[in-house]
This record gives structure tokens, sequence and C-alpha cells, in this order.
């Protein structure tokens, strides 16, 4: 069985190494419970699809550097797309059983992994969300943030009867089925409440686990803005009123 590592990537020269490193270290072995008596270990492959979404900080000189390496697949936008965008490549592109969404400015940490595909492999559900609001370990957020992702979840709650705590979380899970039955055509920030909406309209329920966060200052580059929101939420009012249907795509 196969993990594909999706991680978008702009202009992030001053994490890509770390964030490649980190994935690649971590241990893919996850211990579930085959049935109630018999617990066994599954070791997992992995291949990690980076897409560079027309970088101009020297971030694209650092992942020619990984071209040819037998567990790295790097793609390139020649104009930016936006992490929607480069997602949508990204799954394209992927080959893996179980498809997990990475950020490459080490907000969120690869040692949850095996927490996330957990849920997957003992069949319990087909998507994994990892919410920095369940208890986890976490760097303190901003007050104004915090306020916009709890509006927006219970908004995402609302519209489509779900319970989740963190829609906007960078790390969402998803078996094979469900990636080819996805769409995704928003480019920007309305790529979280997109996919999202997709999952919960083909009549997946999200499963979730608490995961680790160490969010940046904007000074470190951080670069979401209240003005988002708005996209996030007509993204989800539009999937709302005319539905989704599979596409069956990749």
């Amino acid at each position: 069985m196969k993990l594909s590592v999706i991680m978008p990537v702009y202009n992030e020269i001053e994490t890509i190494e770390e964030i490649v490193s980190e994935v690649r270290a971590v241990r893919l072995q996850v211990c579930i419970w085959a049935n109630k008596a018999h617990e066994e270990t599954i070791e997992l492959e992995r291949e990690i699809v980076i897409v560079d979404d027309g970088s101009k900080d020297g971030t694209r000189d650092f992942l020619k550097t990984l071209e040819g390496q037998p567990d790295v697949r790097v793609i390139y936008h020649e104009v930016n797309r936006g992490k929607g965008g480069a997602v949508w490549t990204g799954l394209q592109n992927a080959t893996g059983d179980i498809c997990l969404i990475q950020d490459a400015d080490l907000e969120y940490d690869p040692r949850d992994y095996p927490h996330l595909l957990q849920p997957i492999l003992e069949k319990r559900t087909q998507a994994v969300y990892g919410s920095r609001f369940r208890g986890g370990p976490t760097k303190a957020m901003f007050f104004w943030h915090m306020l916009g992702n709890r509006f927006l979840t219970f908004v995402t709650n609302l519209l489509y009867n779900t319970i989740l705590s963190d829609m906007e979380t960078c790390y969402k899970v998803f078996t094979r089925e469900v990636a080819k039955k996805l769409h995704l055509r928003a480019q920007g920030w309305g790529f979280d409440p997109e996919i999202t909406a997709q999952i919960l309209l083909m009549g997946y329920r999200i499963y979730e686990v608490p995961i680790s966060y160490s969010g940046r200052e904007f000074v470190e580059g951080k670069k979401i803005s209240w003005k988002d929101g708005f996209t996030v939420l007509w993204t989800l009012l539009k999937y709302r009123v005319h539905g989704y249907k599979p596409q069956y795509k990749l």
C-alpha cells in the first residue's frame, strides 16, 4: 500500500528542504486492529508529489536537486494558480492508495501521519481531517484567525449537516476512491471548502483526529487575510445550492 503526499509549494525556499526531510523521516508504520482480538502493523510505501506553483525565490533551484530521486516527483507550474490548482495537479499525478495534503511551511508536523492514516487503514472511514481544535499541542493562534476559522467551520456544519471542528485544516487525507471522484476548480482559498463540500456531498463522513500545530507569524510569510473568508463562504453556498456529482477525472 502506498501513501502519496501532495505538497503544493510557492516561494518556500526557507522551509522546503526541511519539510521534505521531515516527510521522508517519518516512519509509515501504523498499528491497527485487524479484528477485536488481533493487532497488526502495516507499513506503507511513500511518494512525495511536489507541485511548484510558479515560485520565484529560489525554491525551484532546490527542487531541481530532487529530480530523479525514486520517492519524489516534482511538477512545475509556469504561472501561479493558487493552492487549489497545485493540489489538483498533484492529485492528477499521484499513484498512491491514500492521498495526504501537506503544506510546505512547517506549520504541520508529518509525525502525525500514523494517527491520520489509522482510521482509513482500519476501514472506519475513507476521509480523515487533522484538527487543530481537538486537543493536540498547538502554538497559540491569532484570535481573529481562530474566530474566523470557527465561524467558517460552523457554516460548513450548518449547511452540510456535519460536526467538523476544523474545516480549514491543511491535513486532509482520503483514499484513492474518494480522490478519483473529485474535480477541483477553485484555484486559491476556495480549495478547502470546495474539497470538503465535494467529499460530504458524495456521502462520505469525515473522521477527525487531533494534530499538533505551529502557526507562522505574518513576518514569517503567513498569507491568509479576512478577505479570503468571503471566497470560502461563497464556495460553501454555491455547492450547497447546486450540489455535486462525482466526476471520475483521475
